[in-house]
């Protein structure tokens, strides 16, 4: 199976181009609130996933926590699918399915211990795929993502074989690990945002460089 490649937190059209010129499946912009440095504007967000060709995903992250404000929010900004930042109620999502059927939900979960397996049947009737990330939503200082650091792949691997949608991988995943990523975990995909970046910008270089690596370990592993 090929392994699926998110690249996030773009912020300009150009970094959507490169995006688009590295071959990667889908774009993710960040609209959480409140604010983080990575956020980006409603109208940042049309322009960009306005130049995203029908053949990729563009992705809107979003902290909304109802179906009509999350519903809007995608109009405005005319994207494919919603990364749904926070846990979002059963009856919200059905609500947002009803009011977008061609919407895409990907519901985030942060892989803090064994436990968020567990979350698997509650909230897979309600989503189209998962990510796992390596945020500390439970902390003193919440962190939702974006922190650039790995969690246990091992829990990773069993959520995927026990889930009965897709699942992409995030956290701390760069070019010189994402190959070992995906032989542990063997996700449908992997999003990636820090680990592609230098000084906050896309850097094409290691855009390349990761872009060869999945590419690697898909064909390793065809053998």
């Amino acid at each position: 199976m090929r392994t699926r490649v998110k690249i996030c937190c773009l912020a300009s059209v150009e970094e959507a181009e490169r995006a688009v010129a590295a071959g990667a499946d889908a774009v993710g912009m960040v609209a959480v609130q409140p604010p983080s440095p990575r956020t980006i504007s409603d109208a940042l967000i049309a322009r960009i996933a306005a130049t995203v060709p029908s053949s990729m995903t563009s992705v809107l992250l979003s902290t909304g926590r109802t179906a009509d404000a999350i519903a809007a929010q995608v109009v405005r900004t005319g994207v494919r699918a919603v990364q749904l930042v926070l846990p979002l109620d059963p009856a919200e999502s059905e609500r947002l399915a009803g009011l977008l059927p061609a919407l895409k939900r990907i519901q985030v979960v942060h892989v803090e211990g064994p436990e968020v397996l567990t979350l698997i049947p509650e909230r897979a009737p309600h989503a189209d795929a998962f990510l796992l990330d390596s945020g500390k939503p439970n902390a003193a200082t919440p962190a939702y993502g974006g922190t650039g650091q790995v969690h246990d792949w091992s829990i990773s691997a069993a959520f995927v074989r026990a889930s009965p949608i897709p699942v992409w991988l995030a956290g701390g995943l760069t070019p010189d690990n994402v190959a070992d990523a995906i032989r542990q975990v063997r996700p449908y995909g992997v999003d990636l945002c820090t680990g592609l970046r230098t000084d906050r910008r896309l850097d094409p270089g290691k855009v390349d460089a990761f872009m060869t690596a999945v590419r690697q370990a898909d064909a390793d592993m065809a053998v």
